[in-house]
């Protein structure tokens, strides 16, 4: 043993210098970890744009051929209750007939097709169909019920869409986009 050394040292058991190094960098943690969490904290959405995020729509009022166009994250959100003959009229669409072929919509698979079923709300639910109202060419918002095909018209440069959302005509490269949505009851739908 030199001169220097105590006995704790040589055991390895800890020293009084030991525990002063220690509890100096937990100090420096828990200051560090301080002013850090204002910067952190800033950074999480508010309360106001989480509440954007999700909306519940009652469609309890929409009978077979009604629309309802609501405001979702700043864009609107087309909610339609198709006839039976708009849903006729939309699964008899060869896919080799659309523009675009792939269904684009956000419950299922990105390549899934552009099958009536697929862009729809579903078996159960395929007279609902719920779209983002934004014409895929240049953001114009499509008039509903009109156009070459009795779905939505944009009537900026003549993109025509189906019963369905598809794109069938005009400068509009993709469908109309499918959001995030659920029936959380029978007439109430939430989107996001």
């Amino acid at each position: 043993m030199s001169e220097h050394e105590t006995t704790s040292e040589t055991l390895g058991e800890p020293t009084r210098r030991d525990f002063l190094y220690l509890t100096t960098g937990m100090a420096g943690a828990v200051g560090a970890v301080s002013v850090a969490w204002p910067f952190i904290d800033q950074m999480r959405p508010d309360a106001s744009t989480l509440a954007l995020g999700a909306i519940e729509v009652d469609v309890s009022s929409l009978t077979p051929g009604m629309s309802l166009t609501v405001k979702w994250r700043g864009k609107p959100v087309f909610i339609r209750n198709r006839t039976d003959d708009e849903v006729k009229a939309a699964k008899a669409v060869e896919l080799s007939d659309l523009k675009d072929p792939i269904a684009r919509n956000a419950n299922i698979a990105a390549d899934a097709p552009a099958t009536d079923i697929d862009r729809s709300a579903g078996e159960n639910r395929e007279n609902w169909i719920i779209m983002v109202g934004v014409c895929t060419h240049l953001g114009c918002i499509p008039l509903g019920q009109a156009g070459d095909f009795g779905g939505w018209f944009c009537p900026c440069h003549g993109s025509h869409y189906d019963t369905a959302g598809r794109i069938r005509k005009g400068p509009a490269p993709m469908n109309l986009a499918v959001p995030t949505f659920s029936f959380v009851k029978d007439t109430v739908i939430k989107i996001g």
